[in-house]
């Protein structure tokens, strides 16, 4: 698809040689810019550089194809102000650390003169686990501390529990605990050392043996869904720990999920969102480097990398 003006846009990425291109909605998200003829250029973030009120990165022109093993070339290295370009999209992978905060407060710089997507500032202030609490009736029974006691009474109350970092992504480090399991002392130990900031206990949803639900919002407005059935012997789903992806439709109540939510995630600029829902039950709000896109559409659902660009296209030309 050929648009009528065509933008200038940066990539700020993890290394592009390490991606698995046939899962990755970043690569999904740059073959589309290619094929709408816009300039792309890629960089890092270790590669941001903030003088004096000046934002620039050391930024390589990158061409991608749909080989795998053969996906990108990379141009000559050069110093750009990222204030020439038209677009970046931050799509480099949590963890949601010190180093990421830092990186929205430098894009924040040139934002919205050149639309960052997501708008930084409000990735900086909805991380995944903490941002979905104001939807705490979408929820299941959810507890973000790190006070012994106050997990004791939130187990006694609901019996079998998930503890799971604050900020961990991609499935790491989520342990499902029986109302009797023994282990409850050692892994709140094992917590407690690992963790400075407080972790997630929730009440276990048994159903996640059927599946757990990606639903892509593209500016507040439901865009697609993939349902991610996880190993018969495992708890998680991520397909990065073996899940595997099934085609799927939305209930009735995620079509409410998606309404209720949908004029937040506008109003904060989140233009690319990804919500997990088990059993009807919203678990996380993704908005650092959402994914699903490629499955989606392997699937034969719709194309939401298509649908992504028409709304950064539309957003530009206003």
């Amino acid at each position: 698809m050929k648009t009528p003006m065509a933008l200038n846009v940066a990539v700020q990425m993890d290394p592009i040689e390490r991606i698995k291109i046939r899962g990755d909605s970043t690569f999904a998200l740059l073959l589309e810019a290619q094929a709408r003829k816009h300039t792309l250029g890629y960089y890092t973030p270790d590669r941001l550089a903030l003088n004096g009120k000046r934002l620039y990165a050391t930024v390589q022109p990158l061409q991608v194809r749909d080989k795998e093993g053969d996906h990108f070339t990379l141009g000559e290295a050069k110093r750009v102000e990222l204030s020439s370009y038209d677009v970046i999209l931050m799509r480099q992978d949590p963890p949601f650390d010190l180093a990421y905060i830092t990186a929205t407060h430098l894009l924040e710089r040139i934002h919205p003169k050149t639309l960052v997507v997501n708008d930084p500032a409000q990735v900086r202030n909805s991380p995944e686990k903490v941002f979905v609490t104001e939807f705490s009736d979408l929820m299941p029974p959810t507890l973000i501390t790190r006070d012994l006691a106050e997990i004791k009474v939130f187990r006694k109350t609901h019996g079998d529990i998930v503890m799971k970092p604050l900020y961990g992504n991609g499935g790491a480090a989520v342990f499902r605990l029986t109302a009797d399991d023994l282990n409850f002392g050692s892994l709140y130990d094992l917590f407690a050392t690992t963790f400075r900031e407080p972790w997630v206990t929730q009440k276990f949803l048994p159903e996640i043996k059927k599946g757990d639900k990606r639903i892509i919002l593209v500016d507040g407005e439901f865009a697609g869904a993939v349902n991610r059935v996880p190993a018969a012997d495992d708890l998680r789903s991520n397909m990065v720990r073996g899940g595997t992806p099934k085609e799927t439709e939305l209930t009735a109540r995620e079509r409410e999920i998606c309404k209720t939510i949908g004029p937040s995630l506008r109003e904060r600029g989140l233009i690319f969102v990804g919500i997990d829902v088990i059993d009807g039950y919203l678990t996380e709000i993704n908005v650092t480097s959402p994914t699903g896109i490629r499955a989606i559409k392997s699937l034969g659902g719709p194309d939401v990398a298509a649908m992504i660009w028409d709304k950064i296209e539309a957003k530009r030309k206003r």
